[in-house]
């Protein structure tokens, strides 16, 4: 066995043993919050309404959004932290057999849930097994046992040979993320959602549907004790009023774009902090396979690609900050191709839809998007409809746009996004090949490719395959990809370190035991 921890992990040990991850070191953190304990409140003044189904790690959906509260309320057995692909979390090392087929993770010492219950082997063992989240079957199919010979000991037994099992367990799933069994036993699925209990730096406080979600600092955490004695998540839709809200002190962090970020930016007090982040935005045609859809013709998915004005885009709603992509997978990911860079050409998109038999363009019905990026659809859609292409603009809550998009209920246009974590496997897994949680069809020849990759060893030869794959969804326009998202913060000077951007693609404060107030 090859045992991590300290500064053992490297990607070339970590490809070796069949652990696909990015990385360097592993280093362990001391700190506290000094000897007045965790101090004052933050106040997030969030675009998105939270929904309780991302209080549980078990039903993360494949998205980032679930891990804004995660990294507060929960802790992982490893995680992505500042400058490390990979930390120790609640296992203090793990190791690989040298036939990866097996899995060790050692448990740190003394660790205690919210409820003063200690972390034990029993609780990785049911957080895994109560695992319904995205990529769950995948999982599951693949682990043969999961041994838990003592407390601090969990033993994960492979079927057979998988390069990406540690990306998935505790990297694009929530299934590394540990909850208490006993807890869970006494007040089931939905009580949990209700009064949630975690190991994380964070305890639940209150939660309030459509309003906030209160945690208080739990003193008790193993790597530090927060600084910070209260965090608030409050929603706040409406940028305008999230903005006034952000002059008037009444919050302290706050997402913003446009007009209002040159707002913020002049506005004595308040500090504008941009952020790329490692999530993807594309359009997705579901009836690309029925023959009777006009996006069954890759003409007119090309058509829609070559009609959109990116860096316009990118310039009036992030300033030019966003990374204009032509891949749904984020360039920071691991087995990421490269593909042409986008093109702007609306006369030539006429053209390819005249050549398809619309030379005076179509009405592609319903567009679907999480109603936080309608900006960015408003102006999608205002470049499809020079070239002929006509939608109406279908807005959801990103709790409801998730699951109506996961449950193949949506039609014609999909606007989609993803920043989970994890690697161009895994988001292919999710987005493209058969069965993957938001696949609505897939190609026989890539289906294949993704399989063969699945198993494959070599790291050389893996990389052709899903580089091929790649490359085959960016020549049949499966997608239209957009940006890969840079986030625009308004921070007041109250705050000292805000958290974001210290987790290498993360989009939001993270970890929030090092989040800071300023001093007075």
């Amino acid at each position: 066995m090859t045992t991590y921890c300290g500064g053992d992990l490297s990607r070339r040990e970590l490809v070796k043993f069949s652990a696909l991850l990015t990385g360097s070191g592993v280093l362990l953190w001391t700190g506290s919050a000094g000897a007045t304990g965790p101090q004052g409140q933050i106040i997030w003044g969030s675009n998105i309404t939270l929904a309780p189904t991302w209080f549980d790690p078990a039903e993360t959906p494949g998205i980032v959004t679930p891990y804004m509260v995660l990294y507060a309320l929960h802790d992982a057995m490893v995680k992505p932290m500042p400058r490390q692909a990979l930390a120790p979390g609640l296992a203090e090392s793990w190791s690989a057999s040298e036939d990866a087929l097996t899995y060790e993770f050692v448990l740190r010492d003394g660790v205690k849930f919210h409820n003063g219950e200690t972390v034990t082997a029993e609780d990785v063992k049911f957080s895994f097994e109560r695992y319904r989240g995205a990529a769950n079957k995948l999982l599951k199919e693949r682990v043969a046992a999961i041994e838990t010979p003592d407390a601090h000991h969990v033993r994960f037994r492979l079927k057979y040979p998988w390069p990406d099992f540690l990306t998935y367990y505790v990297g694009a799933t929530g299934a590394g993320w540990i909850v208490p069994k006993k807890y869970l036993g006494q007040v089931g699925d939905e009580g949990f959602k209700k009064a949630p209990v975690g190991a994380g730096p964070y305890k639940f406080v209150s939660f309030t549907p459509g309003q906030d979600l209160v945690l208080e600092a739990f003193e008790g955490y193993w790597r530090k004790t927060p600084s910070v004695r209260r965090l608030v998540f409050r929603a706040i839709a409406d940028e305008s009023t999230r903005v006034a809200a952000l002059k008037r002190g009444e919050v302290d962090i706050g997402p913003v774009r446009g007009e209002l970020a040159e707002e913020v930016q002049r506005t004595r007090g308040l500090r504008l902090q941009p952020v790329v982040v490692q999530v993807a935005f594309w359009l997705y045609f579901p009836e690309q396979w029925d023959p009777k859809s006009p996006w069954y013709d890759p003409r007119v998915r090309l058509a829609a690609r070559l009609a959109i004005d990116h860096r316009t885009i990118n310039q009036a709603l992030t300033f030019g900050h966003a990374r204009i992509s032509g891949s749904i997978i984020p360039d920071s990911f691991e087995f990421y191709w490269a593909p042409p860079a986008p093109a702007y050409d609306p006369v030539r998109a006429k053209q390819l839809l005249a050549e398809a038999g619309y030379p005076r363009g179509f009405d592609a019905g319903d567009y679907y998007c999480d109603s936080s990026n309608a900006d960015v659809a408003e102006s999608v859609i205002n470049n499809l409809q020079t070239v002929g292409i006509r939608t109406k603009l279908r807005p959801f809550e990103r709790a409801a746009f998730f699951k109506g998009y996961a449950e193949k209920r949506f039609k014609n246009v999909i606007q989609g996004t993803s920043g989970a974590f994890g690697n161009a496997a895994t988001r292919l897994e999710a987005f493209v090949a058969k069965g993957g949680a938001y696949v609505y069809g897939s190609y026989p020849d890539i289906d294949a490719l993704f399989q063969e990759q699945a198993v494959e060893l070599d790291v050389k030869r893996r990389e052709a395959k899903l580089h091929k794959i790649q490359q085959l969804v960016h020549e049949r326009a499966m997608y239209v990809p957009i940006w890969q998202l840079a986030l625009l913060w308004g921070v007041t000077s109250r705050v000292g370190e805000s958290g974001l951007g210290l987790i290498a693609g993360h989009p939001f404060s993270a970890p929030y035991e090092d989040v800071t107030l300023v001093d007075k």
